[in-house]
């Protein structure tokens, strides 16, 4: 693997490895280890999803657990700390399994971009094995297992991982804060076909990468704001940076401050931005994508059959969608034809 690809990396988990061979080592498939020699990922996956387990438990008891009041049913000069939660077992067990469940690992990695760096055996490239769901699960247990022997099981270093490669917020629906991590990924992805590149520092290195173009939070110099988080978007021509008491703190605390500084520039996507060419042929297509994108519900279509003055039948296509008050009908001889007709006057209506 290259120096700038371990670099990349390291920059996207918010870890620098003392030894980058064990970070290599996470990529590499046992085909790959059979065909060439040397060891392969499956150790480093086992330890990784055993440790990952412990740390996604830390941060559900973390976020939704605390002590209360002294307990009654011991001597009244000792104090004794009840613990509680605001979720029973069975929530616990369905937030730990939905963080943790395949899907989720696979969808991470695709977002920090890190499938493509496996270093796979030849089999494996020409079935695009890298593809594949469980694969994608091992490699992000795989890095979090050269992490945790490269940290010397360190549980801060280890959590703070798993929070950047996770970011749980995402999956807690009850938060009503908007995820701004996610939303910079996505106008990045969107704008510039990439993901934000991160730099972390501690935030007393502060002052050693100042830049000209920079756009930064104040930093007081609290004790509690041990992390600094530095971020670049595509080729927009601006440093973002903040702090936060986690490394994951600091980079919710950037993407925060990029973002609001889109918002007051009129950088944020709009919903004529999702659909650069709309056009009669890939209206129905176009519709469900800002449907998915969460604009509106998915469309409906409703057909009905009519007759000429001649007899040959037509087809009237009516789109509805459940939050717009509006329907468009379109009537043709080909059933597909008025669907796509309809749809695409319900295009145009929606990108006003």
């Amino acid at each position: 693997m290259k120096e700038k690809d371990l670099t990349f990396i390291q920059e996207q988990i918010g870890y620098n490895f003392q030894n980058t061979d064990l970070l290599q080592q996470a990529f590499v498939r046992r085909s790959y280890s059979k065909e060439y020699g040397g060891e392969d990922n499956e150790v480093l996956e086992f330890i990784g999803d055993k440790v990952l387990d412990l740390i996604v438990v830390k941060l559900l008891t973390e976020k939704y657990g605390y002590f209360i009041g002294d307990c009654d049913d011991f001597e009244p000069d000792e104090e004794y700390d009840e613990f509680a939660c605001d979720k029973n077992e069975s929530e616990l067990t369905e937030l730990k399994k939905k963080l943790v469940q395949k899907k989720t690992l696979a969808d991470r990695i695709n977002i920090l971009d890190l499938a493509d760096y496996l270093i796979m055996g030849n089999g494996d490239i020409q079935k695009n094995i890298n593809q594949e769901i469980s694969v994608k699960e091992d490699l992000f247990e795989a890095i979090i297992g050269a992490v945790a022997l490269d940290s010397n099981w360190n549980m801060e270093a280890i959590q703070d991982v798993v929070e950047i490669m996770l970011d749980p917020d995402s999956y807690f629906k009850d938060d009503m804060e908007d995820n701004y991590v996610e939303l910079i990924q996505e106008w990045t992805l969107r704008r510039y076909g990439m993901v934000p590149w991160y730099h972390f520092e501690k935030a007393s290195h502060v002052g050693l990468f100042r830049t000209l173009n920079e756009v930064s939070s104040p930093y007081n110099g609290s004790p509690e704001l041990k992390h600094a988080c530095l971020m670049k978007l595509g080729n927009l021509d601006k440093i973002f940076k903040s702090f936060g008491t986690s490394k994951n703190e600091a980079r919710k605390a950037v993407c925060a401050l990029a973002y609001k500084e889109l918002e007051q520039n009129d950088m944020l996507l709009s919903i004529r931005d999702e659909i650069p060419n709309p056009n009669i042929n890939d209206a129905i297509s176009q519709l469900e994508i800002l449907a998915r994108r969460g604009y509106f519900s998915i469309p409906i279509y409703e057909f009905e059959q009519e007759y000429d003055t001649n007899g040959n039948p037509i087809w009237k296509c009516t789109c509805h969608i459940t939050d717009i008050t509006t329907y468009f009908c379109a009537k043709s001889s080909s059933k597909k034809h008025a669907k796509k007709q309809a749809a695409y006057q319900m295009l145009e209506y929606t990108l006003l």
